[in-house]
């Protein structure tokens, strides 16, 4: 790897421990219309301790896929803000959603009508564990430490793997997990993968919205830290095509307070009963490419077919052996692939689970984002 492509933080960092007379940074962060991450930084006058401190900007939407270039001023609403774990002291991250001109979500929020749904149905306190796989690809889009022109050793000994040779870019992952705990991300834990150079983190339990808005926030931690390392993340569902490797997913794990509570598998048979009979909508909305990993192998189920067991990671949906066992808890749906987006995936998860509202349907927003 040239050593051009890694960042030079030592330098970096004695510019970083200069007096900021009073400032704070405040980077923006938002998703594009090909579903990635931008960003760019303001100067404020003082430090934020309330959303609603945090003013509007904009930016040009011809640039992101999000507008024509003969009306391309798109605006940034604060949704959420954050610690920065890169410059530090008072400075903070802010996600934001996309509006047009005319005050309407620009076609790429999914994050707005996926609120109207959480506000509706809000009683039912609907929890979701997101666990985000990924695949790390060096400079030159090889998948980190494989051999040059070739293929390590067959699957069996990387999952969760200890040691050189079966774990690689370690020391990626950790920054990564420091700067999200760092940044009060509701990050619960990291594991190595069954494929080499490909991770997992999992995020949640979240309530509602704020899963979508700690995934996303999540995934510009690890994309920035990378970046520092001179590594690139994939979110591909099927990075490697060719060979017997597995695909990276994105199981969403969900519960509302009846299923948490004593006797509340009858809650999650319900919900399992509802989720069958909208499984193509909701496959519609569960990441691009998924059809290379839904194959019925490597630990996945048939994209075309809908089941659901106990303990059965070749389920569409999985409930937990514990869960049987007590009878209450929650359900794994295991279709969702790495690279959704989070609030189409919970949004249309609280509205077939919950049921839907009048002026907010999750099914339509992907008719809206394709047309």
């Amino acid at each position: 790897m040239s050593e051009v492509s890694i960042e030079k933080t030592q330098i970096l960092q004695k510019y970083l421990d200069l007096d900021q007379r009073g400032k704070i940074i405040a980077e923006y962060v938002w998703v594009d219309g090909t579903g990635h991450l931008r960003s760019k930084g303001r100067t404020l006058n003082k430090v934020i301790t309330s959303l609603d401190q945090l003013p509007e900007w904009n930016f040009d939407g011809s640039s992101t896929n999000q507008a024509p270039g003969n009306d391309s001023d798109i605006y940034l609403k604060p949704c959420a803000y954050y610690p920065d774990p890169f410059r530090r002291g008072d400075n903070i991250v802010v996600l934001a959603e996309c509006y047009n001109n005319d005050g309407t979500p620009n076609k790429f929020n999914h994050r707005h009508e996926a609120a109207k749904l959480f506000a509706a149905h809000k009683d039912e306190e609907i929890w979701f564990g997101l666990e985000q796989e990924y695949t790390l690809f060096d400079m030159y889009d090889g998948v980190y430490g494989w051999p040059k022109g070739g293929y390590p050793a067959p699957q069996g000994p990387y999952y969760c793997g200890v040691g050189a040779g079966k774990v690689y870019a370690r020391d990626v992952i950790e920054a990564h997990y420091r700067a999200c705990l760092y940044a009060g991300v509701e990050i619960s834990g990291i594991n190595a993968e069954v494929m080499p150079s490909q991770w997992e983190f999992q995020v949640g339990p979240c309530t509602g919205i704020d899963m979508g808005d700690q995934l996303w926030i999540a995934r510009y931690f690890l994309h920035r830290v990378a970046e520092e390392f001179g590594v690139k993340i994939s979110f591909h569902p099927k990075p490697l095509k060719e060979g017997d490797w597995n695909g990276a997913g994105c199981h969403t794990n969900v519960s509302t307070k009846n299923m948490r509570a004593p006797g509340g598998m009858k809650y999650i048979d319900a919900a399992i009963e509802k989720l069958s009979k909208r499984h193509a909508e909701h496959i519609r909305l569960y990441g691009a490419d998924n059809e290379q990993r839904l194959t019925g192998r490597h630990e996945t189920a048939s994209m075309t077919n809908f089941c659901a067991g106990v303990a059965n990671r070749g389920a569409s949906i999985r409930i937990p052996r514990s869960v049987a066992k007590e009878g209450y808890g929650y359900f794994e749906d295991r279709r969702p692939a790495s690279n959704i987006d989070p609030y189409l995936v919970t949004g249309i998860m609280c509205e077939t689970v919950c049921g839907a509202i009048e002026n907010a349907d999750m099914s339509k927003e992907f008719d809206r984002e394709s047309s």
